[in-house]
């Protein structure tokens, strides 16, 4: 697990280690230049000619300090000020000053040279409005240089909470970033602007901070050992049984997908609850799941009944259709179902449509809706949703007592008091069928009696890799959503 911080949070982590650990500020300055400059050296930046062009604030003292360690390393190095001189910090201050006393030259005319590299210490992780003017101009003028570009802590220009581009934004080859990674560093369009991202330690830890870890977080392939093992003494009861609410006319193949996603992540049984018309084709695809149906314009209340006590988690969305009856078997679900729920796709568009639905989420319920879903459970527009991803998960999350997992190019999860941000995954995974196969895999997880929100984060990390896994044997743009499913269990192998 990787904690990821925002802006308030690193400063408060920087504030706490100078005021209360008691390491002055320049000692972290000057560690956090020693850092970016080994960095470059290993990731083979060309340092044949270098300019760093720095701001007023402690990025900029960054900036300053790494000028000279590179002088000092027999570096060709120049210096470009960019800020306002009234707005200097303490810090950037005295930085400068020692690169004065070394020698080396600090200029406003800058772009008359040539430069292998350039190191964007303009702004870090303090923007909080657009970029303009003679910024904006620096900004555009590095983007456009044949030139290695590295950026200190942030690149200048990206919002840190949210990875919105401020208007003009550095594009970087590398970013060197301090204690831990930051949300601009892996959200998008940041994520996009960053290149390749290092996180140093320089003496923040999270060991020696007050007022808790941070609540949003990452996984690495380290954590899919929280995915249980398998018992020798067990049997398919041990492992969990699955209901999957889905399916209507012309849409069997989204059950198809989701049951063999919930199989392929570990469950013990899949029961496909679907309309009479999809009988033959699940049989057919997936002969290991259970097949129940219901016929048309009839509430199969009996039935149903049954089924949910048969069960440990249901599903319900997928292809499922937004008819009457689709409706009235929904409310059902809401009304009588205490265990563990997973709600995608019609099932989340049933919910828009009823929105007094929505208040009888229960916390173990678990809703999967993209952009344009949650737009709707939200009454809301785009720009409102991606203005503030993870705001918009947690907000909803916390407003309805259950866990969002707001499905993007970085998928959010969360129950509204903590957030996981994933990264696993690729473009390939744009295609239909791949929100049925996670369905099925968290439902699956929760199958195996993993925590609700263990279950739906994990579950989106395990699909990502799959992803991942499918793409390298298929490419981005021949890959289909059965191939996610295919390499569920190849994933999953490499655990056991």
């Amino acid at each position: 697990m990787e904690f990821l911080l925002n802006a308030a949070q690193m400063k408060q982590y920087d504030y706490d280690t100078i005021h209360r650990i008691g390491i002055p500020s320049l000692v972290l300055m000057e560690r956090a230049a020693l850092c970016v400059a080994e960095e470059m050296h290993r990731f083979g930046c060309d340092l044949s000619s270098v300019l760093v062009v720095c701001g007023s604030g402690n990025n900029g003292g960054d900036g300053f300090a790494v000028a000279r360690i590179l002088d000092e390393q027999g570096v060709r190095v120049r210096v470009a000020f960019v800020g306002r001189e009234e707005s200097m910090s303490e810090e950037t201050l005295v930085q400068r000053k020692i690169c004065e006393n070394c020698g080396i030259k600090i200029s406003s005319n800058y772009t008359q040279y040539e430069y292998t590299t350039i190191v964007d210490a303009v702004f870090g992780i303090g923007l909080s409005r657009d970029v303009e003017g003679r910024f904006a101009d620096a900004i555009s003028w590095i983007n456009g240089q044949d030139a290695c570009r590295v950026s200190v802590d942030m690149p200048s220009g990206i919002e840190t909470d949210t990875g919105r581009i401020m208007k003009h934004a550095v594009m970087a080859d590398l970013t060197v970033t301090f204690a831990c990674r930051k949300l601009g560093h892996v959200l998008y369009p940041g994520a996009e602007f960053c290149g390749r991202v290092v996180c140093r330690d320089i003496g923040i830890t999270a060991g020696r901070l007050q007022g808790g870890l941070p609540s949003v977080f990452t996984y690495s392939k380290e954590d899919l050992a929280g995915i249980a093992g398998r018992k020798a003494y067990s049997n398919k009861g041990t492992y969990g049984k699955v209901l999957l609410i889905a399916g209507c006319e012309g849409m069997s193949g989204a059950a198809c997908l989701s049951a063999l996603a919930s199989y392929r992540s570990g469950c013990g049984l899949v029961r496909v609850f679907t309309q009479a018309c999809n009988r033959q084709v699940i049989q057919t695809y997936l002969p290991e799941a259970i097949v129940s149906v219901w016929e048309d314009e009839k509430f199969p209340q009996e039935l149903l009944d049954e089924a949910l006590e048969w069960s440990d988690v249901a599903g319900i969305g997928p292809g499922f259709g937004t008819g009457n009856t689709q409706k009235k078997i929904l409310t059902y679900v809401l009304g009588h179902y205490e265990k563990p729920l997973v709600i995608d796709a019609d099932g989340l568009n049933l919910l828009a449509k009823e929105r007094a639905l929505l208040c009888s989420l229960r916390p173990n319920t678990v809703l999967t809706p993209h952009i344009g879903e949650m737009m709707r459970l939200i009454e809301g527009t785009k720009e409102e949703v991606l203005q503030n991803i993870v705001h918009t998960a947690a907000g909803f999350a916390e407003e309805y007592h259950a866990v969002c997992v707001l499905k993007d190019a970085r998928t959010v999860v969360s129950n509204g008091r903590k957030s996981y941000i994933n990264t696993s995954g690729n473009s390939g995974m744009a295609a239909g069928g791949s929100g049925d196969i996670l369905t099925g895999i968290i439902c699956g997880l929760l199958a195996q009696h993993m925590p609700v929100f263990e279950a739906a984060s994990l579950g989106v990390y395990l699909h990502g890799l799959a992803g991942d896994a499918a793409k390298e044997k298929r490419g981005a743009y021949g890959m289909i959503a059965r191939d996610i499913a295919d390499e569920i269990g190849n994933v999953l192998k490499r655990t056991e």
